[in-house]
């Protein structure tokens, strides 16, 4: 099995990388255009890994990197909503051209599976209950308005050229290496470094949080056993928690796990658009067998600790 992974000197994708060297013996080539948030040393120093710096918008980069390849799994994107917000013109080049230009390209080559990585923004935000996979889609930022088109050109490949593509759609991930702009990376960051946080309007916001590592045992359950056509959601799992977390109450334990204490936040005006609430339904993907194995309470202490001993998310 020869395995294309993009964006994978990234957070999730460089995770991801790792996993799938511990399941199988195929190599692995990774392509990321090394952003402000790609790093070099987030891939694994592998034998059976290359690693190939470009863009995914380079289609005739893509027209010899492709080929020979058995699957692709597509990471590259931009993903932080507050730079969506200041300019979405990367996010649609990156998230949706670009997605676009590899599934061509995995069409020309005749690549037999393509992994489309996607997040719950798509679905905008829900009051109550969880989205399933039949919800519509109802993104509200440009962030999430490009991730919503990438899933639907992923989807229009499949239904017009019968591409065998699927597409998984995950909460908040958290874990070590990401970089530090999204809330637990960010705040974990500022407070060892005696800065203060900065919390959006009343902090009541709630996200699924997954942990990475459930995150890409995930991915690769729908890669090995899912079906071409369909999306699972990646759940963290309310049974993890026992409660929906709101970002105030997950700022104050980061608070506490930094040994600061409420004085170091720093309250904001609230995001355009900002999304009140994201919950998951991810019976689908749970009937492959899938089940969140990290509780949130290791996840984040592990994580905290990770930042503490490297001074940073690198």
């Amino acid at each position: 099995m020869r395995t294309l992974v993009t964006g994978a000197a990234g957070f999730i994708g460089s995770a991801y990388v790792r996993h799938l060297l511990g399941r199988q013996a195929g190599r692995v080539t990774v392509l990321d255009k090394l952003t402000y948030a790609g790093d070099p040393a987030n891939v694994p120093a592998d034998p059976r890994v290359r690693f190939v710096k470009g863009d995914v918008c380079d289609t005739g980069l893509l027209a010899e990197l492709v080929p020979g390849h058995d699957m692709v799994v597509n990471f590259a994107a931009e993903t932080h909503v507050d730079r969506s917000i200041a300019g979405a013109a990367e996010f649609v080049r990156t998230n949706v051209v670009g997605t676009e230009a590899l599934l061509r390209a995995a069409l020309d080559a005749g690549v037999g599976r393509f992994i489309q990585i996607s997040t719950d923004e798509v679905y905008g935000s829900i009051d109550t209950g969880s989205w399933d996979e039949t919800c519509p889609l109802k993104p509200n930022s440009p962030y999430a308005a490009a991730k919503a088109a990438a899933d639907l050109m992923a989807l229009a490949y499949h239904r017009t050229h019968g591409m065998d593509v699927r597409i998984t759609r995950c909460g908040n991930n958290y874990g070590p290496r990401q970089y530090p702009e999204k809330l637990i990376p960010l705040f974990v960051t500022n407070l060892l470094a005696g800065k203060k946080v900065p919390l959006y309007g009343d902090g009541r916001n709630v996200r699924d949080w997954v942990h990475v590592d459930d995150h890409c045992r995930g991915i690769l359950l729908v890669a090995e056993n899912g079906a071409p056509g369909e999306v699972y959601n990646i759940g963290g799992g309310t049974e993890l928690t026992n409660h929906e977390l709101t970002n105030h109450e997950l700022t104050h334990l980061l608070l506490r796990a930094c040994d600061a204490g409420p004085d170091m936040i720093d309250h904001v005006a609230d995001r355009p658009g900002h999304d009140r609430r994201y919950s998951l339904d991810d019976s689908k993907i749970r009937g492959l067998g899938y089940r969140p194995e990290v509780p949130f309470a290791e996840g984040l202490a592990a994580t905290v600790q990770w930042y503490r001993a490297k001074g940073g998310p690198r």
